[in-house]
């Protein structure tokens, strides 16, 4: 049947209003294998998913829905950065009636408001890999279940103190912040900074944020090498920022002339430290996060007790 000629102007504004809607947005929402009808929804907000850390905790939530027979829905904003739509995403979570919420923040403080949000309508939710700020927590009277992740303070300690012993305690040395203000990158930094404060031949030169991101990671640390020529080692809070200053490293002919450190272990971190362009990665294992928020999750809404922090290990990949 063809469409009348009135309409189409009508039909293609609306294809565009829906098609609108989901730009820039990541989403999968699938029925675990051997769910029951009537099985509990367990959501999980990370991020992005256009970054292989939350995607192997994706992964990992994936394969525990479908252990516990449970239907697991997952979403993120586009970019780690967007804090604004991973809000919306999660109101739209809440008015949807999940039945838990596990969330990775994009922003420790800026999730809060929506926390108290699940709180009111009795969704319970499970912060995974960044903290939520536990002063404006308490200030606004929200409560989560459980914190399950890593301590990135130690993680960056033990970056710190790997970049001091490989430089034999003098150089130079550049970092590579996540986004101002987030709790992840915020204590690695503290981390890395309170080990290189122990080696007083070393100095930190240049701390720059290049949000999280592999194209702001080569172009922040491209002009951090041109401001300061001397720079002997590099940590970058997390890998996409690390491999986008080799990169930059690569290009200035400086490849295997300054120390790379990163941090989360990312498959492509792994090759360049064989292939030589990195030295070291701090490993945390997401997709253990993923796995243990989910099966968190389950616990709660079978009405068992769960721990208030459940760590996940960390340590140095070389």
């Amino acid at each position: 049947m063809k469409t009348p000629r009135l309409l189409l102007p009508l039909t293609l504004g609306c294809a565009l209003l829906f098609s609108g809607c989901n730009r820039g947005d990541k989403s999968t929402g699938t029925a675990a294998a051997g769910s029951a009808p009537g099985a509990p929804t367990i959501a999980l907000v990370v991020k992005t998913l256009n970054n292989p850390f939350f995607i192997e905790m994706q992964k990992g939530a994936e394969e525990a829905a479908k252990k516990l027979g449970v239907t697991l829905v997952v979403q993120a904003a586009d970019r780690e950065v967007d804090v604004e739509r991973q809000m919306q995403i999660i109101e739209n979570l809440i008015e949807r009636k999940v039945n838990a919420l596990c969330v990775a923040p994009s922003g420790s403080r800026e999730i809060v408001p929506v926390i108290v949000k699940a709180n009111k309508a009795g969704i319970p939710v499970l912060v995974v890999d960044t903290r939520a700020d536990e002063k404006a927590l308490a200030a606004a009277g929200g409560k989560i279940a459980t914190f399950i992740g890593s301590d990135n303070f130690d993680g960056g300690k033990i970056a710190g103190a790997f970049v001091a012993e490989k430089l034999g305690g003098k150089g130079s040395v550049a970092v590579l912040e996540g986004i101002p203000g987030h709790e992840t990158g915020d204590a690695r930094l503290r981390g890395f900074r309170e080990a290189i404060a122990r080696a007083p031949g070393i100095t930190i030169v240049a701390s720059q944020p290049a949000n999280w991101e592999r194209d702001q990671g080569f172009n922040v640390f491209q002009n951090i090498l041109q401001a300061n020529p001397g720079v002997t080692a590099l940590f970058a809070c997390n890998d996409l920022m690390a491999l986008g200053a080799t990169e930059a490293i690569a290009a200035a002919g400086k490849t295997g002339k300054i120390l790379v450190v990163g941090f989360d272990a990312q498959p492509e971190a792994r090759a360049a430290i064989k292939k030589g362009t990195m030295a070291a990665t701090v490993a945390q294992f997401p997709s253990r996060m993923g796995s243990t928020a989910i099966e968190n999750a389950a616990k709660l809404l079978r009405g068992e007790k769960i721990e208030a922090f459940t760590p996940v290990s960390i340590e140095l990949v070389k």
